[in-house]
């Protein structure tokens, strides 16, 4: 009853309550088994650091930041809007790739329809080239820096690795050149920094993440840790560029959250999009040496 109770909450947490990564039998994924991503999208406590961590990274470019605040429900309804993105991460690693293919043609559709100026009078565009690559590289990043400094120590190989996966599913979404190594991405991190700005925005978002009804009440001290977490992921110089405070997570926090995710990583839960997708490619023939290990 209590491995039932903490399955359901922590997927509505990430928005599959009701998804089914079981079907259609034996269609693979955009990734196979074996993939780092694979490993660095199945754990909900790295996951839910590094979302809110490429959240802060993207709403700092100002404009991605009027696409997504004045376009979207984030504002309104932040618990919804996380749990679709947490959906639509699942679907990209773990999804049949026909599951991903519809919901690329879904988002992009949207995404034509997003336009307008910010404040100073910037033209922007959801479906702008470099928009675009901004917010999947964040996105990448963020959840693998997360994954790397809480879940699991990775290698210089694997981290190139885990980059170059994403190139089939972005060029999806429409991004023509993702960073396909560590060290593209952080070429791309620095040539960005200059065009990052502090914003009340982003101290809006804060705040919301920190109170929003999010997790479950027994949790929500966990939620304020969260952001705290991702704030701190953050490079020095990228939080001094948004104009963030520094978060000064303790020693004992910091083992609390590797613990939490060591946990997550030990003790999997049944609705886990991993352990579905799995059963659906099992016997399919795809990725046989890494399912028997996974």
């Amino acid at each position: 009853m209590v491995i039932k109770r903490i399955d359901s909450a922590a997927a509505r947490l990430m928005g599959i309550d009701g998804a089914n990564f079981r079907e259609p039998a034996g269609e693979p994924a955009m990734l196979p088994p074996d993939s780092v991503s694979w490993r660095v999208f199945r754990n909900p406590v790295t996951m839910y650091i590094g979302g809110i961590a490429a959240v802060l990274l993207e709403l700092g470019e100002p404009r991605v930041r009027h696409g997504v605040w004045d376009h979207s429900s984030f504002k309104r309804d932040p618990a919804t809007r996380m749990r679709r993105t947490g959906l639509a991460a699942m679907i990209t690693v773990y999804g049949a790739r026909s599951a991903f293919e519809a919901l690329t043609g879904r988002v992009n559709r949207m995404h034509a329809r997003v336009q307008g100026e910010t404040d100073d009078g910037r033209a922007y565009a959801a479906n702008d080239p470099d928009l675009l690559l901004w917010v999947q590289a964040t996105a990448s990043w963020a959840f693998l820096e997360a994954y790397h400094r809480y879940g699991e120590r990775l290698g210089a190989a694997e981290r190139d690795r885990y980059y170059g996966e994403a190139r089939p599913g972005a060029a999806l979404y429409g991004v023509e050149a993702p960073p396909a190594s560590a060290a593209a991405m952080q070429a791309l991190l620095a040539r960005m920094l200059p065009q990052l700005e502090p914003s009340p925005v982003l101290d809006e978002l804060i705040a919301i993440l920190r109170t929003a009804d999010i997790l479950p009440p027994p949790l929500r001290p966990f939620q304020r840790l969260g952001v705290r977490a991702a704030i701190d992921l953050l490079p020095p110089a990228l939080r001094r560029q948004l104009g963030l405070a520094d978060p000064r997570l303790r020693r004992r926090e910091r083992v609390l959250l590797r613990l939490l995710a060591a946990g997550a990583r030990r003790f999997e839960l049944p609705s886990s999009p991993a352990r579905q997708a799995a059963t659906r490619i099992a016997g399919s023939g795809y990725g046989q040496d890494a399912l028997a290990t996974s």
